[in-house]
């Protein structure tokens, strides 16, 4: 079951016209593609989508893309708010699954996994599978290992003392965390993956339904409802071996919902050793392969070489007499003389005119930035035309904008 139905707040404007999870990574995919390739890799081929705010286009990519053969029973299915408790909207990630209930009626499943929709990692849920089979407990909760420093940015796994394996206290964004046994700097986060056994998931869900003081959430209600029976485990993540995986980007695991961390993990993709690789052919990120030319650099008519350095090119992308460096171009992008793109992510169709100057911005889809313009440059200039700029400074243009000088 893969929860993809926040809004993504967060990630405004991003998010203004779409599901946080249908939003655009890394050139050609959707952040979804992301945890169902994951699923896919993993073997496992009977998959709901449990979607909710602004889903069309979230939607319509599942039903293009993922798309298999029923011939075994495998699908990937896409399942809006049912309202089947009453006319309301989902009111936590818990009540996303109370609510869709029937699923797990048909299916009949001895084991569930429930991810999020909306990270960039690889992982096999497979070996974490055969860790919660060998633990015997109700609920394995994914987790990976991070700075005690950033500790109140997440829900925090604190290991019984007596067995490593197992979880003693699940503490949402703790001031005061406790250190690993074996690192005491280090404490580990939940990545938003569990692995149940369906029996147990079930009765915790309807339980949680009754419970008026519920937040109805997977990591603020139900795992500490486990914790609280001694029936709950962690799974490390820096256990999970990944094929092809290098030592630079094993356990590479980053939640995109703020836009610093979205444009963040942008950046990671482009070094010459990227920290995290697209390039893996033995655990491939599946997308929709749009019908579209290679992309093209060529000179424009006063002799100035279109050339990019660092950087990712989709197709489609025709960079004629402008420089881009160290940037992240989606498809259908025209980059025109003696423009400067650097440092910046620019999402399908963007046109950027000549002799403009982009620098640590975010370009949503189909906005034009006429000739001579400048985002990037002038904070100021930048927030009095509206326009998003984060604390450390990247400026987000929302969709289909036309940005004059």
């Amino acid at each position: 079951m893969v929860l993809a139905g926040g809004e993504g707040k967060r990630l405004m404007p991003l998010t203004a016209d779409r599901a946080k999870p249908a939003v655009p990574f890394g050139g050609s995919y959707r952040l979804v593609d992301f945890a169902l390739s994951n699923l896919i890799n993993s073997g496992l081929r009977r998959i709901v989508v449990l979607t909710q705010y602004k889903s069309h286009s979230l939607d319509r990519h599942i039903s293009m893309l993922w798309r298999m053969s029923p011939l075994l029973g495998s699908y990937v299915a896409s399942v809006p708010a049912q309202q089947r408790l009453g006319k309301r909207w989902f009111t936590g990630s818990a009540d996303a699954i109370l609510q869709s209930m029937n699923l797990l009626s048909d299916e009949k499943p001895d084991i569930v996994v429930v991810v999020g929709a909306d990270h960039i990692y690889r992982m096999d849920f497979e070996q974490m599978i055969e860790a919660h089979i060998k633990s015997g407990l109700g609920v394995t909760v994914a987790a990976i290992r991070q700075p005690k420093a950033i500790a109140s940015q997440f829900g925090v796994v604190e290991v019984d003392d007596k067995d490593s394996t197992k979880i003693g206290a699940f503490r949402e964004k703790p001031s005061d965390p406790k250190g690993l046994p074996d690192s005491p700097d280090e404490v580990l986060c939940s990545m938003g993956n569990y692995v149940f056994n369906a029996k147990a998931l079930i009765e915790a869900i309807e339980h949680d339904g009754e419970l008026a003081e519920s937040q109805h959430d997977m990591g603020g209600d139900i795992v500490p409802y486990f914790v609280g029976k001694g029936d709950a485990g962690v799974y490390d993540f820096t256990q999970n071996v990944i094929p092809g995986s290098t030592e630079r980007d094993q356990a590479y695991w980053r939640d995109v919902g703020t836009i610093d961390s979205y444009y963040e993990s942008h950046m990671d993709l482009i070094s010459v050793m990227p920290i995290f690789n697209l390039y893996n052919s033995e655990w491939p990120i599946h997308t929709q392969q749009v019908n579209l030319p290679p992309a093209k650099f060529v000179h424009d008519s006063q002799g100035n070489q279109g050339r990019t350095n660092d950087s990712i090119v989709s197709l489609g992308v025709v960079v004629t007499g402008g420089i881009v460096d160290r940037s992240v171009l989606s498809t259908n992008v025209r980059v025109q003389s003696r423009a400067l793109v650097t440092d910046s992510v620019l999402l399908d169709n963007v046109i950027v005119g000549s002799d403009a100057t982009i620098r640590r911005a975010i370009l949503d889809k189909d906005v034009h930035v006429t000739d001579g313009a400048s985002i990037g440059v002038s904070r100021e200039r930048d927030l009095a035309r509206g326009f998003t700029v984060t604390e450390s400074g990247i400026t987000v243009v929302p969709k289909g904008m036309t940005v004059t000088p």
